[in-house]
């Protein structure tokens, strides 16, 4: 049987970015990263590069946790509400 060669890593250089988002969705984006064992850049970056290129990042498996994590930080946006979203001032 002819074994697979697992890819090169790529050496890249990261910067540490501003961004603010809205905090439901930050918890469960924490809650699936820790899932998934990574950190939420490295997870960030994968869902970003998926997207980029049209492809889902995740299988059916992760996305019934993604749903689970949801309902567990009462997360109720979707996709339509992007960039609709009002920043409440504190």
């Amino acid at each position: 049987m002819k074994q697979t060669k697992a890819p090169k890593p790529k050496r890249v250089e990261r910067v540490q970015i501003g961004a603010r988002m809205e905090k439901s969705l930050v918890e469960v984006l924490r809650g699936l990263a820790d899932y998934l064992d990574l950190s939420l850049g490295d997870l960030l970056e994968g869902i970003t590069l998926h997207a980029l290129e049209g492809k889902t990042p995740f299988s059916a498996e992760t996305l019934a946790h993604v749903k689970r994590f949801k309902t567990v930080h009462g997360l109720t946006l979707t996709a339509k509400d992007s960039h609709q979203l009002v920043e409440i001032p504190r």
